[in-house]
């Protein structure tokens, strides 16, 4: 995105917010804020990367007195040490702004009652959705993960006509109701879905068995947590709030900036954040800037809706495999539904894949249809692989984010 004067005085004030950081006043030591004077200076300032927040566990990002603390967030730390999020009583302030005008984007009003499933407690999903709800004065259902008989019976009987959950949980929702056939039953008009990419086949069966428009919401436990970014009515890529962070696309091999409209990584500079600022943070999500202003007239840049992670691609005789590219050639298949798992095993000396899909032809007999799948992937993706149909809903569903590759090799 283009850096404005205003933007670059506010990056100078981060800086020096952050050098009082532990991890920062090492990192940057031999860096003056007043020397950033240009873009061409502040994109040599070295990446920030998640082992980097890793290494500074537990609070090495703390950037301002312990008092100010008022709230901790963490990432999962499921993939190694976790990283902890100090925030202050502004940051907190600011978080549930940007939440608002998310909701406000999706058309959100007072007269709304949003149903959250997210899950709670140092995730910060849950209790971001809603913050956001109640400063906005929507009323907000704290239903958290789980448990969905009771979300569904929840959702009748107060009549919730605001969805907030990852995809994969959205569809479950979805999947079930249509199967009860209590549609009619279901008052729900918008969803606001974040915390994974999710493909178009995907979209529509929760748009269709919902009865809900779909709204993309963006964020990272780092980066406040979802909220910092949202789809418009448009659905035309999602609006990002530039005056809380500055972003830039990269090319995740080379660090250098891609063109806009070029696919790369995302990299997010915070401007206003206290507790725990941070300066050139690689995201890992691929996505490409979207240019020219958005016909719904809102002036925040966007970015495209998000192609996948430049760490979840997987490598398999010789050729790389993003969910993204799999998601892409499955929806061009007739009869194969939007859900499906690959299995990489290495056998007898030779990588050996096997992608479980979900078919919507009822009755078996997929013969045909798995060697078309098979036929496809080898000629879009240049592997081959043993094709699996399977049943709708055979694949198991997650009330958090869906895995969809499954490396075995290591």
């Amino acid at each position: 995105m283009e850096m404005t004067e205003e933007t670059l005085k506010e990056i100078r004030i981060n800086i020096g917010r952050a050098k009082r950081s532990e991890f920062y006043g090492k990192y940057f030591s031999d860096i003056d804020p007043e020397d950033i004077k240009t873009e061409a200076d502040f994109v040599k300032l070295p990446f920030t990367e998640k082992d980097d927040l890793r290494g500074a566990y537990p609070l090495g990002l703390r950037a301002v007195r312990e008092e100010k603390i008022v709230r901790i967030h963490s990432s999962s730390g499921t993939t190694g040490t976790p990283v902890i999020i100090p925030y202050t009583k502004r940051d907190v302030n600011d978080w549930a702004v940007m939440f608002k005008r998310c909701y406000e984007t999706a058309g959100v009003t007072k007269r709304d009652r949003v149903h959250i499933t997210p899950g709670y407690g140092l995730w910060t999903a849950g209790i971001g959705f809603q913050a956001g709800a109640e400063m906005l004065g929507a009323m907000a259902l704290p239903m958290g993960p789980g448990n969905t008989d009771k979300q569904i019976a929840m959702m009748m009987d107060l009549k919730s006509t605001v969805l907030c959950a990852t995809s994969s949980y959205a569809l479950l929702l979805a999947e079930k109701i249509t199967d009860r056939g209590i549609g009619d039953k279901i008052h729900l008009e918008r969803a606001l879905i974040g915390s994974e990419r999710w493909g178009e086949k995907m979209r529509k069966r929760i748009a269709l068995e919902l009865g809900v428009r779909l709204y993309d919401i963006y964020g990272l436990t780092e980066i406040y947590g979802p909220g910092i970014g949202i789809s418009c009515d448009l659905a035309c890529g999602m609006h990002m709030w530039t005056d809380y962070l500055h972003y830039e696309i990269i090319d995740p091999k080379t660090g250098v900036r891609v063109k806009p409209g070029e696919v790369g990584e995302l990299v997010i500079t915070t401007l206003k954040k206290e507790g725990a600022p941070l300066v050139r943070y690689r995201t890992r999500d691929l996505t490409r800037e979207l240019t020219g202003e958005c016909g719904c007239g809102m002036k925040y840049p966007r970015i495209d809706t998000l192609i996948g992670r430049s760490d979840d691609m997987v490598k398999v005789k010789g050729s790389i495999v993003y969910p993204s590219r799999v998601d892409e050639l499955l929806a061009t298949i007739d009869g194969v539904s939007s859900e499906y798992q690959i299995m990489i095993d290495h056998m007898n000396g030779k990588d050996i894949v096997t992608l479980f899909f979900e078919t919507e032809v009822p009755g078996g007999g997929y013969d045909g249809l798995e060697k078309t799948v098979r036929d496809s992937f080898k000629a879009a993706i240049g592997i081959t692989v043993n094709a699996k149909a399977v049943g709708m809903g055979d694949l198991p569903r997650s009330e958090k984010k869906s895995t969809r590759i499954f490396d075995n090799r290591y």
